[in-house]
């Protein structure tokens, strides 16, 4: 889903003393000339107006899983900062995994890395990310404002929902006003993807119905006649005169959980209940950030809004991703990749909306500085994991 260079970076520059200008020059090891950047965008406010120079002092040995990649990278700026939290390692990389396996913390820290994103016209995303790089930033020629900073914050994300936009055009078929799949064929995440729309579409008229007819008699065949469902209407007329037959009781047998992808596909909650591993994850640091705020008396009619938005969009981008990723703990070998690639593409929108409540957040210093790191940091690491499986199922590597 990117194309991720840091470990072949030998040494770069990013220059943005230009409004809305990104240039730029990346060495790889082993090569003589630099891939050159012409980007549109800006960086974040740290790197906006400076002139940035890093030097990898962790570069693998030349030629060691050459990369590929164009000379000229034109496109525009995603993500570009050198303040970005990631967790670092106390221990040695084969440590750190027999310290998992036995269940227990791994020893890390957070750090500031540098991470570099855009999206070019020849290689789709690329991203540089490492806290191993000796950065130098300049005297800023020109500085963003923290009234700019959120706007160049959305620009951010919007980059990154064009890339996605701009994937869907390569491979989406034209488009057919008459949708019509055959019913043997699975769906493509184009087609999940217009039934979706549609179902939001059909979602909002019955909610607006549901309101206009509050109080009538007869609010639900009147309901399910506008809704154009000649069924319902049919069937709460046939119980309302007694002719439908008594509901059977039907025991099925509990779903159990394919125990050959447990822990890649499912795991279980403290109490017992079966999850994808990023359902959990995300769910728990929604709830971990939810009740410091709390303990805090952060919260509640008087709390800030923005700070109820950063945890409720978390809440419901963990609802988005279980809907999308749960049911693959009971598969029998065969998944639809494309609805799972729409589903998540639509969790983005979600976990969006809470990174931009979390740089709203930031300036007002209500909640501790380092903590707001820690979650904030969460929070891309959650993104990357999105995007890593969407790549996963929209390539069927099932």
């Amino acid at each position: 889903m990117a194309l991720r260079i840091e470990q072949h970076v030998a040494r770069g520059e990013i220059d943005n003393r230009e409004r809305g200008r990104v240039r730029g020059r990346i060495w790889f090891g082993g090569r003589d000339q630099p891939v050159v950047l012409e980007l549109k965008g800006n960086c974040r406010r740290d790197l906006a107006g400076c002139l940035t120079t890093f030097i990898n002092s962790e570069l693998v040995a030349a030629g060691e899983g050459e990369i590929e990649m164009h000379p000229s990278q034109k496109g525009v700026t995603g993500d570009m900062t050198a303040s970005r939290k990631v967790r670092v390692l106390d221990v040695p990389l084969e440590e750190a995994k027999q310290i998992a396996a036995k269940g227990k913390p791994i020893p890390d820290h957070l750090a500031n890395a540098l991470y570099l994103e855009w999206f070019s016209d020849a290689n789709g995303r690329v991203v540089i990310e490492s806290a191993g790089f000796r950065v130098e930033i300049s005297t800023p020629a020109w500085e963003m404002t923290p009234e700019e900073e959120p706007a160049q914050i959305a620009a951010t994300h919007q980059a990154l929902r064009d890339w996605l936009e701009r994937l869907d055009e390569i491979d989406e078929p034209p488009p057919d006003s008459s949708f019509d799949p055959p019913n043997e064929e699975p769906l493509d995440e184009f087609g999940h993807e217009k039934l979706m729309r549609e179902s939001d579409a059909r979602t909002d008229r019955y909610m607006q119905l549901l309101a206009k007819y509050e109080h009538h008699p007869d609010r639900e065949r009147i309901v399910a006649r506008e809704m154009g469902w000649e069924w319902l209407e049919e069937a709460l007329e046939a119980d309302e005169r007694g002719a439908l037959p008594p509901r059977e009781k039907i025991d099925l047998p509990p779903l159990e959980p394919n125990p050959a992808t447990e822990g890649i596909d499912w795991v279980r909650s403290e109490g017992g209940d079966i999850h994808h591993p990023l359902t959990k994850r995300v769910s728990a640091s929604a709830m971990e950030m939810w009740h410091f705020c709390d303990e805090r008396h952060l919260l509640g009619e008087s709390g800030d809004p923005d700070l109820h938005e950063m945890i409720f969009q978390l809440q419901i981008t963990g609802a988005k991703i279980a809907g999308a990723l749960d049911s693959l703990a009971y598969d029998d070998g065969w998944r639809d990749g494309g609805f799972i690639v729409a589903a998540l593409k639509r969790t983005l929108n979600y976990l969006h909306q809470s990174m931009a409540a979390t740089d709203r957040v930031a300036p007002k210093a209500i909640v501790l500085p380092e903590r707001l790191e820690a979650f904030r940091a969460e929070l891309f690491e959650v993104r990357e994991e999105i995007l890593r499986l969407m790549q996963r199922f929209r390539e069927k590597r099932f």
